[in-house]
């Protein structure tokens, strides 16, 4: 039993206790919840390294370390032994993000040492919803994506991906890793899209992390030649149908606050802010 604050890294032993901390904030922390559940705490399995901060013996928060650095329902304690931590070890992710507030105070302790970062994101509006819009058509066209059109939705992942984080995902390792992801996403039919007379797509989205309370849509994205034509809101709408009835009964995203057409077009289907997430990219 620890009797003092302090951070460590976590062992499968402690899934339950990990699992108590992110069931507190099932929308915020779905995309962590969704890896744990999959994965569980080997970090090998899990991409990366669980840190769990404690408070007189008892798990009170989490920093997901891996391709991403994480706060998870961490407080101003937690924070600076999280900070702490990860000086010592040295930038290792690509991105900081988690809620707005801790992970602004996260990253002005670690900007000296890891900054600059390439780009800052303060202010994410996390939008949710649980039903579907009375008012807007779900898309007819927009259906799941199949196995053999891997070619053909490739490329707008590449356009989103790049127009979204400003880098291309093929830079690296030649795109492997994100191949294998968009495969994930098709392969379990959580890949949607309408594809144009030409057999280009017009509009996509996937259903990315989901456990069993909530579901988050990710990666969407209007062909340039399509935009302002009105693909956005019944597009999602459709893929929020998919979502809901398949999925999970909550349903959430989270998008830049200047881009203000796709806020629009959340609200119109019925997306509500409930707070707001932060980006740090390097």
């Amino acid at each position: 039993m620890l009797t003092q604050t302090t951070t460590r890294v976590l062992e499968p032993s402690d899934l339950d206790a990990a699992l108590a901390v992110l069931d507190r904030e099932p929308v915020a922390n779905a995309f962590v919840t969704a890896r744990v559940r999959a994965a569980g705490l080997d970090p090998w399995r899990l991409g990366g390294e669980m840190w769990g901060w404690y408070e007189d013996g008892m798990l009170e928060s989490l920093c997901y370390a891996g391709a991403n650095l994480v706060p998870i329902c961490a407080t101003d304690r937690a924070i600076r032994g999280f900070a702490d931590r990860a000086r010592r070890a040295g930038r290792r992710c690509s991105s900081i993000v988690g809620p707005a507030e801790p992970t602004a105070r996260l990253w002005q302790l670690l900007e000296a040492g890891w900054g600059p970062a390439r780009e800052i994101r303060p202010q994410q509006p996390l939008m949710v919803t649980d039903r579907m819009p009375t008012d807007v058509t779900p898309d007819p066209y927009i259906r799941r994506v199949r196995k053999d059109e891997m070619d053909t939705i490739m490329p707008a992942c590449v356009a989103m991906f790049t127009e979204e984080v400003g880098i291309s995902p093929m830079a690296g390792d030649g795109g492997l890793l994100y191949q294998a992801r968009v495969a994930e996403l098709v392969g379990s039919g959580r890949s949607f899209a309408r594809l144009d007379e030409h057999g280009k797509v017009a509009f996509k989205a996937e259903i990315g992390a989901a456990t069993d309370q909530v579901c988050q849509i990710q990666g969407v994205w209007v062909a340039p030649e399509y935009r302002g034509l009105g693909l956005a809101a019944p597009g999602m709408a459709a893929v929020l149908r998919y979502a809901l009835a398949d999925v999970a009964p909550v349903v959430s995203l989270y998008v830049n606050d200047f881009n203000t057409p796709a806020r629009a077009a959340y609200r119109r289907v019925g997306f509500e802010e409930v707070g707001a997430f932060m980006s740090v990219l390097f």
